[in-house]
């Protein structure tokens, strides 16, 4: 599912928003979960998941074309572990 297709779904199954009204929720809760990631904060959401921020060491890498040795540099990367609730709605194939 795209963020566009969320909206839509959104809108349409709550039929006092439109799609702009949809949007701006879909993006308040994008944009509220990525600001505390950027801040070092972790955000969980029950029965769905929650978002983390994970280190990756610096490390040393193969240029596959070329052979030569590169350097990665440390970085930081978001994470995301699915909640008990959710994971068990996958494996037994239930929608909500």
């Amino acid at each position: 599912m795209t963020k566009s297709e969320l909206i839509e779904q959104l809108s349409i199954n709550n039929e006092q928003l439109n799609k702009r009204e949809s949007e701006l929720i879909i993006n308040t809760i994008f944009d509220s979960i990525g600001g505390e990631l950027v801040q070092g904060g972790r955000v969980e959401i029950r029965g769905f998941g929650s978002f983390t921020i994970r280190s990756r060491d610096a490390r040393e890498a193969r240029n596959p074309k070329s052979g030569d040795v590169v350097m990665i540099a440390e970085k930081k990367t978001p994470f995301f572990k699915t909640g008990k609730e959710l994971r068990e709605r996958v494996n037994n194939g239930k929608t909500a």
